[in-house]
């Protein structure tokens, strides 16, 4: 194999004063894999060595057999081929004139025994709350995920989130102020560790643990609220009414929601905040109604629709799903006539951003004009008339969609055909009077 290592520049000389050349590999120091310079050569249980990246992707990727001589590998361990890797550093150096850089020694990749002891540590500080050899455990465990990929599948794979989850309870519950510190190093770790475990599901869903979350979102900056939302919503995403009993509880929680929807300071925050509002209103809770109610009355309606105007396909589909559930209850419905701006919208979003919203924008319009209240006197279906939800849902109904949203089309269809003919009639009147130029 052949490597340009050096590229060329009008054939000027290096700083050797030796014009770059063309360097030819070894094979012995190539990755039988990759066919790539070995960085971190490893031998494995059938004799072959390869880079240790390029052979624990092959492994990763549920491969059994050794990739050069296709055996069956009964034994997973890679021993570091040290004699190899200094002669591939030596021939790097010997090479360094013609554009080779010298490969560094690669750090030890840490094993299961390793994290699990590092893990019996961060919660036998826990449970003695000494926040200081807790901060510097967990650092430690943040060294080891920097070095390589491996190493944070090796943390993750090894207990590490029940650990660092138990160690935030522990100290959560003792006093959020006193230990800011290791908490703020705890979430940190926590969030590239997500998905939750089980075990750590119950540690951070618990009260004090919620407190405290809820305490960042008050008072901590940005990443710090970031960090926070990202664990509430992975806790919530369980669907645990528990969970969600126990949020509401804390005080001033609906109006913090509502606020990040709002403000926007940042998309991980909103896009967090409206995930968590569906996992709410979407629960089978006892007091989910209340809840509702309660949303409503905070002017969640308003927000969402004012979020639908401008915002990604993304948040967009979220805030979707929250105002499709609150349109289910009479409050909501009502909020939604009040505002000028909710049936134009809706309309707009059909067969306008992904399949998705087309789904909730028809759903919400059924609801809308479905159960309609008699003072409103078809309003709704007149405006949804007026700006041309007829030939959209037609539309719908030829390019294709569920069986559930091809119900709702038609029976707006249905329900809009009165009123069509005689809007055409109140158009038709307005203008026979107008003379027509020639």
């Amino acid at each position: 194999m052949v490597l340009g290592w050096g590229r060329r520049k009008n054939n000027k000389k290096n700083k050797g004063g030796k014009p770059n050349m063309e360097v030819v590999i070894p094979n012995q120091y190539k990755c039988p894999i990759t066919l790539d310079l070995m960085k971190d050569p490893v031998t494995l249980s059938t004799g072959i060595t390869y880079d240790r990246e390029s052979v624990e992707r092959w492994f990763d990727e549920g491969n059994i057999t050794c990739p050069l001589t296709n055996q069956v590998v009964r034994n997973f361990d890679m021993i570091p081929n040290h004699s190899l890797r200094i002669m591939i550093q030596d021939w790097c150096v010997e090479n360094r004139q013609n554009g080779v850089e010298r490969i560094p020694t690669p750090r030890i990749p840490i094993s299961p025994t390793d994290v699990s002891e590092l893990v019996f540590r961060v919660k036998e500080c826990a449970r003695g709350l000494d926040q200081y050899g807790c901060v510097e455990l967990v650092q430690k465990m943040e060294r080891w995920s920097n070095e390589s990929e491996r190493n944070k599948r090796c943390i993750v794979e090894n207990g590490a989130i029940s650990g660092l989850a138990l160690a935030f309870e522990a100290f959560a519950n003792d006093s959020i102020e006193r230990n800011l510190i290791v908490l703020e190093v705890i979430l940190s770790s926590l969030n590239w560790m997500f998905p939750l475990q089980l075990e750590a599901q119950e540690s951070l869903g618990s009260k004090a643990s919620l407190h405290c979350m809820v305490w960042f979102l008050k008072h901590q900056d940005v990443k710090g609220k970031e960090k926070a939302i990202i664990a509430l919503k992975e806790i919530l995403s369980f669907g645990d009414e528990k969970h969600v009993e126990a949020l509401l509880e804390i005080g001033g929680v609906n109006e913090l929601l509502i606020e990040f929807i709002n403000k926007r300071i940042s998309p991980i925050i909103t896009k967090a905040s409206l995930r968590i509002v569906w996992y709410l209103v979407s629960s089978n809770s006892s007091f989910n109604e209340k809840l509702k109610f309660s949303l409503v009355e905070l002017g969640l309606v308003s927000s969402i629709l004012n979020i639908l105007i401008d915002s990604e396909k993304s948040v967009c589909e979220k805030a979707f799903t929250i105002l499709d559930s609150l349109l289910s209850c009479d409050f909501g419905r009502e909020k939604a006539f009040e505002n000028d701006l909710t049936i134009p919208l809706l309309v707009k979003k059909i067969l306008r951003v992904s399949p998705l919203t087309t789904e909730f924008s028809v759903s919400c319009i059924w609801k809308l004009c479905k159960y309609e209240e008699k003072s409103y006197e078809g309003k709704a279906l007149i405006e949804a008339l007026q700006v041309g939800a007829f030939q959209k849902l037609l539309l719908v109904l030829q390019v294709g969609c569920s069986d559930e949203t091809k119900e709702k089309a038609t029976d707006l269809l249905k329900l809009m055909n009165p009123y069509r003919a005689e809007l055409e009639e109140c158009i038709d009147s307005d203008f026979k009077n107008l003379k027509r130029s020639y």
